[in-house]
């Protein structure tokens, strides 16, 4: 039925969102398709140690996805991620270890922590721009990681907390590495629909807009100050239910974990795996991941130069244009609509 006729019966014509499962399947089938492969994994993975390491990717995964909200769609760089992915882990292990709480409650506490932390620190701090902010976050970050080591009655310092419970929910065990990787991952995958929705979403526009022009979304309407504060608080939560799962599958956290280092090895990940789309945190996950395991049989001190020769690398080589890893393997895909990508597909144009 065309607009025409459903004007002149007085019939509403059929929305996009009209065609129930099998439209939704077709309209999200990257998604699902994604969601069925991590998921399915522990039915035909029976090594425990390649079964750990994608438990630790759901973790990094969480935290590249707020990563990539923050500095891929609302264009706010923070080097601080790992101080929140500290406040997670060192919340939980503490509420768990000294006042015997639930992993689960614990958890959820501490993610709320996190995002009030966040919104403190954020209202000061996003006020400021470009190298500034990067600087202030750093600050954050090492702010947060001497207090882990000072504040020895909780953190007990430099020697870390152990025993640490594993992962379970009232008396479901969720610690065995099949239970664990099933968990983790569908928590990492919940995160994960949640952000495209948002991107999809009036915030989501809120955002680009603001990372394009401030002044030009402020013009429109957008409170772009609420917004910056509001990417970053959700990146926190973000971060800080990462750390939790990391605590409960180690059942050992130290402030080493949680340094300035660590922060940017997460977001040069994500500049890797592209800033265009969400997709890119699935990129940036696999090389924050996989590499340093590589890299771990030839010189575990390697890791750190090797990230920042791509960092380096990736800046030069983009120039004043995002690195988009995703858009450049989408276009050497034909197009939907027929015909080859042009010779500009996959590279954004220079804002």
């Amino acid at each position: 039925m065309n607009r025409a006729t459903a004007a002149k019966g007085g019939t509403r014509a059929p929305s996009r969102s009209a065609g129930g499962p099998a439209a939704f399947a077709r309209r999200h089938a990257g998604y699902l398709v994604f969601a069925v492969l991590v998921m399915t994994i522990p039915a035909y993975l029976s090594n425990m140690y390649y079964l750990s390491v994608l438990s630790f990717a759901a973790t990094r995964f969480m935290m590249a996805v707020g990563i990539s909200l923050l500095l891929g769609q609302a264009g706010q760089i923070s080097l601080g991620q790992s101080a929140f992915v500290g406040i997670g882990a060192y919340g939980s292990a503490i509420l768990t270890t000294k006042l015997g709480f639930d992993p689960g409650v614990a958890l959820v506490v501490s993610a709320i922590l996190a995002a009030a932390i966040a919104g403190l620190v954020g209202i000061p701090t996003l006020k400021l721009k470009g190298y500034y902010l990067a600087m202030a976050t750093l600050g954050i970050n090492e702010i947060v990681y001497i207090l882990l080591v000072q504040l020895k009655p909780l953190t007990n310092g430099t020697d870390g907390l152990t025993g640490i419970p594993g992962l379970h929910i009232g008396g479901l065990d969720l610690s065995g590495p099949r239970a664990y990787h099933l968990v983790a991952w569908g928590v990492a995958l919940l995160m994960f629909r949640f952000a495209l929705n948002l991107t999809d979403s009036r915030v989501g526009r809120s955002l680009r807009a603001l990372h394009r022009s401030e002044p030009a979304a402020e013009s429109l309407g957008i409170d772009y100050s609420y917004r910056k504060v509001q990417v970053f608080m959700i990146a926190a939560v973000f971060a800080s239910i990462a750390g939790s799962f990391d605590a409960y599958h180690v059942q050992f956290i130290s402030p080493e974990s949680f340094t300035i280092t660590f922060s940017i090895i997460l977001v040069t990940g994500v500049i890797i795996g592209g800033l265009r789309s969400l997709w890119g945190a699935v990129w940036g996950t696999i090389v924050i991941v996989i590499l340093p395991e590589i890299l771990k049989r030839v010189n575990e001190d390697f890791t750190n130069l090797v990230f920042g020769v791509l960092l380096i690398g990736i800046m030069v080589l983009s120039g004043s244009k995002r690195f988009d890893l995703w858009g450049q393997l989408k276009g050497v895909w034909p197009r939907r609509r027929g015909g080859l990508p042009g010779p500009g597909a996959g590279v954004e144009r220079e804002e």
